[in-house]
Parts: C-alpha cells; structure tokens; sequence
C-alpha cells in the first residue's frame, strides 16, 4: 500500500502484526450513562493499554480525560454518531463528531454506526457516505458499525443478511466493517469470505462468566474474523484485568490466520 496518512494510521491500528485487532468500545456512554464515576473512563484506558488491549472506542469529548502515558501501546478510535435510550427511536443514529475533531485529537481511525432496516436508514447512509469522503481527504481510517435493526430488519443475524452489510460498509468506503455474530464458526466463515476489507464481531449479549466470552471469543477467530469488539462483557467481569489479558492473548497467539487480513 501506498505510504500516506491512512496507511500509517492503519499501521499503528495494526501494530502487533498479526492482522487481528481486539478493539474495546466505551461509546455506549452516550446511549446507556456512564461506566461509573468521573475518573473510570481513564481507569479503565489505562487498564486496557496495560493488559494488551489493542485499541479503544470514544466519543470525542471523554478523550480529554486519557492519560497520554497510555495512548503509546493503544490506537484511539473516535466514534462520530451516536443515539440515546430516551429517543422515541433508538436506532436512528446521528452524527455528533466530525474527521476534522479526531484528526484535532490525534486518532488513529474513526467509526460511524448505521443501522440497516430502520425509518432513518436513509439519512444514516448519506451521513456515513459524507464521513467516508472526508476520510478519504484526510488520511483517516473508517470503521463502519453495520447492523440490520428497525422494522425492516427480519433476520438481522442471518449470513446472508451480515454479507449485505458488509457489503455496504466496502461500497461506502469503509476500511474495517464491524458487525454481528451469525451463531456459528461455519456460517460466520461465510460472511468473512465475502469481505474485501477486515471483518470484526461485536461482543453481543452479557455472558454468564468470563470463560463463556473466552469461549464466544474463540469461535469468532475460528471463523476467520480480523478481531472482536467487546466492552460490556470486559466491563462485566470480577477480573477484568484477567479477562483483557486472555482475550488479548487469544486474539493475537491462539487463532487461525484470517482469511480477510488487512492489506497496508
């Protein structure tokens, strides 16, 4: 790949060199509150860039509250849309951050959510397609969230439904694609096949036990999948500095290569 802004960001998202990413989202502050009191998110950064966490997930404003010590060993990715739980409509996403603030932050890539099947999927499409091109000025990495929610979204975890989203997330523009589990190694390995870009799994429901999201995290990688994307279920955890350590572990020493690996 070509040296320039994106692929040295891309680089530094990818700095372990085994083209796999653990990523863990701290964005549902906006939709759900907060983690706990005013000094957890730093807590929590520092805990990540410790046990081996490869990147974090925040909106723009709480990145003011990371230590700079931390940021050496863990990527940013600013999150630039957002919903709250007391809409009317959850699912329709609107942007509230812009490639121009991450860049003013020093982040390694951004992320936008768009979920398919909804009333506001339109607007959601145009919104991600704008942040797409000024990505593209910019040099910055974009990670496309992708999901099948709203009226409209009948099997939104069906492979064939997951292949379309991601196949969307590429015709936009995106450098990574983010989405949901289709509840099997095999059937999962399908939808990575289909992908031209690296392909992580959201972290999904709350599990019982630590050993249940190492088990879950497993079957993600068996499927080819470039990483996974977990934040409740580390959160969760009794020891979650435990719990980082092993999937960290896990997603770069104890996986199958991936068949989407990224290419910079």
């Amino acid at each position: 790949m070509e040296l320039n802004g994106k692929s040295l960001r891309l680089r530094r998202l990818f700095r372990k060199g085994s083209g796999r990413l653990f990523a863990v989202p701290m964005d549902h502050t906006f939709t759900d509150g907060p983690l706990g009191n005013a000094g957890r998110v730093g807590e929590l950064a520092g805990m990540l860039a410790e046990q081996g966490a490869d990147c974090i997930v925040l909106h723009k404003g709480r990145v003011r509250y990371l230590a700079t010590e931390h940021m050496g060993g863990l990527s940013l990715i600013v999150h630039l849309s957002g919903s709250t739980a007391f809409s009317d409509d959850s699912n329709a996403k609107v942007l509230v951050g812009s490639v121009t603030d991450a860049v003013r932050l020093g982040a390694d890539a951004v992320s936008v959510h768009v979920n398919i099947g909804c009333r506001t999927e339109r607007d959601q499409l145009i919104d991600c397609g704008a942040v797409a091109e000024a990505c593209a000025t910019w040099g910055m990495p974009l990670l496309v969230m992708m999901y099948a929610r709203g009226a409209n979204a009948k099997h939104p975890t069906a492979p064939e439904t997951l292949a379309h989203l991601v196949a969307i997330a590429t015709d936009l523009g995106a450098d990574l694609v983010k989405t949901n589990y289709s509840g099997s190694p095999d059937t999962m390995r399908d939808v990575v096949a289909t992908s031209s870009i690296p392909l992580m799994v959201a972290g999904g429901v709350p599990r019982s036990s630590d050993e249940e999201v190492l088990a879950f995290a497993e079957e993600i990688l068996a499927s080819g999948a470039t990483g996974l994307a977990m934040g409740r279920n580390v959160f969760g955890s009794k020891t979650p500095e435990k719990l980082i350590r092993s999937i960290a572990d896990l997603v770069h020493q104890g996986a199958p290569a991936a068949l989407a690996a990224p290419r910079f």
